[in-house]
């Protein structure tokens, strides 16, 4: 079975949907089934690691990735709200048992070809589902399973963020924004950025022809745009500076010149910091966000000030807010929908394991980004009867990483569902030195 090119291509593909469109599945099917699919596969995934028990070990795990699951694990022990980390910590291993299965089982190149089926999907379908709202419905659409912890009858007007659609594809031109399957306008504008990112690579590699390619490249910038996210702006530039930057190195063969590459990289980088400090409030207004970051500075000094009450070890793992539990059921507050995370990876980890959390995860994900950029920019070996080259495969954890790390400053998606997945699959492979 591990041989078949179907499953090689239709397992991971299976995973990264639930851990790339989770919000798409338990909108339409529920939590109960999302939940059971996702145990049934974590089951598939715990037997793959078991059957190649011989190709992996924990000491052949990044040292840094054990740190922080460790220290959320033990975290149950001083945590506030214990009932709450036994669940986050459930489904941080769930998420941690299947990325490690795919890192060790898949090739990079399998798990491009996988990245771009499911990405494929989930664009398409959310372009459909989203132009069926508009011509057929015709008025805002909720999910069809809601919300935990929220009482939609409270509500005289339902707030956008609650709708699983607002109707809104065909004033995307003006205020409007599409939301997709994932009924969120962020997720799906990140998704779409991943898909630039995998689509891309496909291209470069030949691995799709040039008509389909460019059509879904096309395509996934379109959504970007329909999307209108300040923060998927931000790490597509972040991408392509950083993409720009690999190129050059890969194209320049002496140390001496890779030195001016770097030594130029920065200055460039350091004044347009400069610039887009001194230009913030016309930048912010550009992007569409106030300067407060619609609402985010706010809820990092509540995160911040509750972290101060415990600051080494904080409060106790649950990745996500669970809207159930002190202090989380009724901490902050938009537009009059609760809010279950600190949208700032780094906030929310020290809040949730302290400043002590926040170094191991720091240093995972240095670690992660070092490695990966060594794996884009370093020429590879020649074997037997091989060109000596590089390979456009080679970048794909680098600018995944980079979008994940750029989002991570107004979004907490690094320590849940497919942004810890990817995370975790970069840290794993890049360590055993898998180039292709």
């Amino acid at each position: 079975m591990l041989e078949s090119p179907r499953f090689r291509l239709w397992f991971p593909a299976l995973a990264l949907l639930i851990l790339l469109a989770g919000d798409a599945w338990r909108l339409s099917l529920g939590w109960w089934v999302f939940g059971a699919v996702t145990i049934a596969v974590t089951l598939l995934s715990g037997w793959l690691l078991w059957l190649q028990r011989a190709r992996w070990n924990l000491i052949g795990m990044p040292l840094p990735l054990l740190a922080f699951l460790a220290l959320a694990t033990v975290s149950i022990f001083w945590s506030h709200y214990p009932g709450a980390t036994a669940l986050g910590l459930l489904t941080t291993w769930l998420i941690v048992v299947n990325a490690v299965a795919m890192a060790v089982t898949f090739t990079w190149t399998e798990l491009l070809g996988a990245l771009g089926l499911v990405l494929r999907f989930v664009l398409g379908v959310s372009l459909l589902f989203e132009l069926f709202v508009s011509l057929v419905l015709r008025h805002r659409l909720l999910p069809i399973f809601g919300q935990p912890g929220v009482d939609y009858g409270a509500y005289k007007s339902l707030p956008g963020m609650l709708m699983w659609s607002r109707n809104e594809l065909f004033d995307v031109f003006g205020d409007g924004r599409i939301q997709g399957i994932v009924g969120n306008s962020n997720s799906l504008g990140f998704l779409a950025l991943l898909a630039i990112i995998v689509f891309g690579i496909q291209l470069a590699s030949r691995k799709v022809g040039r008509f389909s390619g460019y059509g879904w490249l096309v395509l996934a910038a379109a959504t970007i745009l329909m999307t209108k996210s300040a923060t998927v702006t931000v790490a597509a530039a972040g991408v392509a500076v950083v993409l720009i930057v690999a190129l050059l190195v890969r194209r320049t063969r002496t140390a001496r010149g890779r030195l001016f590459v770097y030594l130029g990289s920065a200055g460039v980088l350091l004044a347009g910091a400069a610039v887009t400090f001194l230009l913030r409030d016309r930048v912010f207004e550009l992007l569409g966000k106030s300067s407060d970051l619609t609402g985010r500075l706010g809820i990092w000094q509540k995160v911040i000030g509750l972290t101060e009450q415990r600051p080494a070890f904080g409060w106790g793992w649950v990745s996500y807010w669970v809207p159930w539990a002190d202090p989380f059921d009724n901490l902050v507050y938009r537009s009059g929908v609760r809010q279950l995370q600190a949208h700032n990876t780094w906030v929310d980890v020290a809040f949730q394991l302290g400043l002590v959390g926040l170094v191991v995860f720091i240093a995972l994900v240095g670690a992660a980004l070092v490695k990966a950029w060594q794996h884009a920019v370093d020429r590879p070996q020649k074997a037997p009867g091989a060109p000596l080259h590089h390979s456009a495969v080679t970048l794909l954890p680098l600018l995944v990483l980079v979008a994940l790390v750029v989002q991570s400053f107004t979004e907490s998606r690094l320590i849940t569902e497919y942004g810890l997945a990817l995370l975790v699959v970069v840290a794993v492979k890049t360590k055993r030195r898998e180039l292709l």
